[in-house]
């Protein structure tokens, strides 16, 4: 096992930071249970640091999984796999390939363990898909008192539904079994088309294909469409991915062209409206994900699906009228519903709407003004993305909160994976 004392730690992006007393990576479960029992608390657990909220932060220790990763076994008849918790999306996806299965659905990052992604209900796009927790099968974790516990959906159902969203506060995930599906090719294809367009046949448009989402440009008037079908055709060349190009372009006219703002609008307008069309086919994986190098900071809510176009329209208006600093596109998504507890999806058909913005800004007063809007419209926020939510909050927004938190109580009797931050999320006194 490998351990640090007193090493600084952030997230991807920078915007949160801690000073543990210790940093450790154990190489597996009995090691990981030793530190339950013994490292100084709290304990928190990272993955790849890809949350933008202060849930790995703590002046105890951080626990990194990135040891504990690897295919532990499969089942070719049910396309199951059984893996380890650290293990990346990024090499996941090739293992489930050379295994003839696929991940149903996934976003478009590739680099969060997976572990991570089921905590904070990370999702990708589709009226009837849903996020990574849904494919939960069984669920080994170390808990509160180091103690090593498993799970299966079939025996412990309500177990499943109650931790499947975890926060890293529900016992630390060693291995989740996945039921995937057989490996399979898409269709994607993206093009241009004016906002207005996209939001006067929003339910149309997203339902018209198996995965749907879009991302709007602001300052522009347009959207950038993106379809995803299953295909049997045989795969073509992926188009090469000038997204960080884009970016960087956009970037320099929000700070060259803050003082003549028409002229800014003209120039993105006519830039966005010349981006090509694409249209491939490709295996599963090398699909969903994209290249992010450009840092960024993040938030999203979860609305129920037919507020979506409301709000967007109005968080279009908050940043053109008041944040012209902003350039990052607007990440407007669906997300079925499913049953587990603290899940945003929980019971209800979801547009999920991501705003973004420079690491290298302030995103507070951004995200301080995006949020109410949000929240008027029966908003929950993405547990990994920025909110300003507390644990009365969050008892309004989810039927099963107060089963959830007897769960938490019994797996972490101690609190010892409660940090300030979990604290004020869980309504705990410290």
């Amino acid at each position: 096992m490998s351990t640090i004392t007193a090493r600084n730690w952030s997230n991807w992006s920078g915007f949160v930071r801690a000073e543990p007393k210790l940093v450790a990576a154990p190489t597996d479960a009995g090691e990981l249970a030793d530190l339950v029992r013994t490292a100084p608390g709290p304990l928190r657990v990272a993955g790849a640091g890809h949350s933008f909220t202060p849930l790995v932060a703590s002046q105890g220790s951080i626990v990194s999984l990135e040891k504990i990763e690897g295919l532990v076994s499969h089942d070719v008849q049910s396309h199951r796999a059984r893996v380890r918790a650290g293990t990346r999306l990024g090499p996941l996806m090739h293992i489930l390939q050379g295994l003839g299965q696929g991940l149903p659905n996934m976003g478009d990052i590739d680099r969060q363990a997976i572990g991570g992604a089921l905590g904070t209900a990370t999702h990708g796009s589709g009226l009837t898909l849903g996020a990574y927790h849904t494919r939960l099968e069984t669920v080994q974790i170390v808990d509160g008192r180091g103690e090593l516990r498993e799970f299966d959906r079939t025996r412990d159902q309500d177990m499943i539904h109650a931790m499947g969203v975890a926060l890293g506060a529900f016992g630390i995930l060693t291995e989740v079994t996945l039921n995937n599906i057989a490996t399979y090719r898409l269709r994607r294809r993206k093009w241009v088309l004016p906002i207005a367009d996209m939001l006067r046949d929003f339910e149309m448009m997203m339902a018209a294909h198996r995965s749907a989402e879009f991302y709007y440009i602001p300052f522009s008037g347009y959207a950038q469409f993106i379809a995803s079908d299953l295909s049997d055709a045989n795969p073509t060349t992926r188009p090469t991915d000038d997204d960080e190009a884009g970016l960087a372009t956009l970037r320099k006219l929000s700070r060259g062209l803050r003082r003549l703002p028409w002229l800014r609008r003209s120039l993105i307008r006519g830039a966005v409206k010349k981006v090509p069309a694409e249209d491939y086919v490709q295996d599963w994986l090398n699909v969903y994900a994209s290249d992010r190098q450009t840092k960024f900071n993040e938030m999203e809510y979860h609305l129920p699906f037919e507020e979506g176009p409301k709000v967007i329209t109005q968080i279009i208006e908050l940043t053109e009228k008041h944040f012209p600093e902003v350039y990052f596109p607007m990440e407007v998504r669906s997300v079925a519903p499913d049953m587990f507890w603290l899940s945003p999806f929980y019971k209800r058909l979801t547009c999920s709407i991501a705003i973004h913005h420079d690491a290298a800004n302030d995103p507070e007063p951004f995200m301080r003004a995006a949020e109410p809007i949000f929240r008027r419209h029966g908003g929950r926020p993405h547990w990994g993305k920025m909110h300003s939510l507390k644990a009365a909050d969050f008892k309004k927004l989810y039927p099963r909160w107060d089963d959830a938190m007897a769960v938490r109580r019994d797996i972490d009797p101690e609190n010892r994976f409660v940090s300030p931050y979990m604290a004020g999320l869980f309504g705990i006194g410290r």
